[in-house]
């Protein structure tokens, strides 16, 4: 489970050694406690996601970015009272600096709910924005989307096993639904962008990201001592990594680390798609008992004067997507904006 290449630092998590023999299973979890309290960053093996599904969406992703930017502008997130859609490169931002990457952000797909002053958080539910020119994107997209959130809650329940809890634990704040969002992602290379920041440091928000990568490198991973470590791309496994439901829910037991990702050299275009899996947005993250053995080792929950972590889902997930782009959120959420923001332009942050 922890073999590690002469080029990878990260540990490898065969996850189908949860469901193996008892013994078996029992070290797999010891193993996974350990990965998780050092870093939660770490290759997943065993996942069962076909190879061809796998291939077929990163060849997708890459049929998309080759659009006419017309076509790409067609489904552009400041369409969407939902924020969802497509990005140019350079126009989000991360602690002021621009993010040289484009995308597109597919979430759960749903009917809009109706307005609710005691919720504002409804209105991030609705539905996903398709690019026309590609008639087999959708089905393709939603069935890589229901594999991956199985992935990402076997994952869910491996760790929550872990921290000496139930598989279920965390079920009352992830049924029916979790909360779903996928990100097909495009990097240009140092010729075409302006800065060597793909995506500037930051962390996740909900339980686990999972990442799927192609050929070219550039994602890293900063420790706790502050050393960077890469994470390159390697055939058949996903990246995954905690957020933070799950670094307040352990009260910094397990942390939702820092992470970026450095643009690709000249001449060429690095492609990975995202998937983030968490709670709903109605639900409240509990601070669950860990077992005396581990307790101790808490670390405290993260303290940012710029990206507080709040225990309401919908407050978390909603101040991100304000924040992330404000365009869309001077277009159609005006009203919960101070007036600095509502007169602000230009991209916004990330983080």
């Amino acid at each position: 489970m922890t073999y590690q290449p002469a080029s990878v630092t990260l540990p490898f998590v065969d996850i189908s050694r949860f469901r193996g023999p008892a013994e078996e299973r029992t070290r797999f979890i010891d193993e996974l406690r350990r990965i998780l309290y050092d870093h939660g960053f770490f290759y997943l093996t065993g996942h069962g996601v076909p190879q061809p599904l796998i291939d077929d969406v990163l060849a997708a992703a890459r049929r998309f970015f080759a659009l006419p930017v017309e076509e790409k502008l067609k489904v552009e997130m400041i369409n969407s009272p939902h924020f969802r859609g497509y990005n140019r490169p350079g126009w989000e931002l991360t602690r002021g600096e621009k993010d040289w990457r484009e995308q597109i952000d597919i979430a759960t797909e749903a009917e809009r709910l109706p307005e609710d002053p005691e919720k504002p958080w409804n209105r991030l539910t609705g539905p996903n924005q398709w690019p026309e020119a590609l008639p087999d994107f959708k089905p393709l997209i939603l069935r890589y989307q229901a594999e991956v959130t199985r992935v990402g809650l076997e994952v869910l329940k491996a760790v929550s096993v872990a921290l000496g809890q139930d598989e279920e634990a965390f079920a009352d704040i992830y049924t029916p639904l979790p909360t779903q969002l996928l990100k097909l992602i495009r990097y240009p290379g140092r010729d075409v962008a302006e800065s060597s920041q793909g995506v500037g440091a930051h962390k996740d928000g909900g339980f686990v990201t999972v990442l799927l990568q192609d050929k070219v490198g550039g994602l890293r991973v900063r420790t706790e001592e502050g050393e960077w470590i890469e994470a390159p791309p390697v055939p058949g496994t996903f990246v995954i990594n905690t957020g933070e439901v799950l670094e307040l829910a352990t009260q910094g037991y397990v942390r939702a680390d820092v992470h970026d990702v450095v643009t690709p050299p000249a001449g060429s275009e690095r492609f990975s798609v995202a998937f983030f899996l968490g709670a709903r947005v109605d639900s409240v993250v509990p601070v669950i008992e860990l077992p005396e053995e581990i307790k101790d080792k808490r670390r405290g929950v993260t303290v940012d004067a710029l990206n507080p972590i709040f225990q309401d889902v919908g407050r978390n997930v909603l101040k991100s997507r304000l924040r992330s782009h404000p365009d869309v959120a001077r277009r159609h959420h005006a009203d919960l904006l101070t007036a600095e923001e509502r007169a602000a332009s230009g991209p916004g942050s990330a983080y």
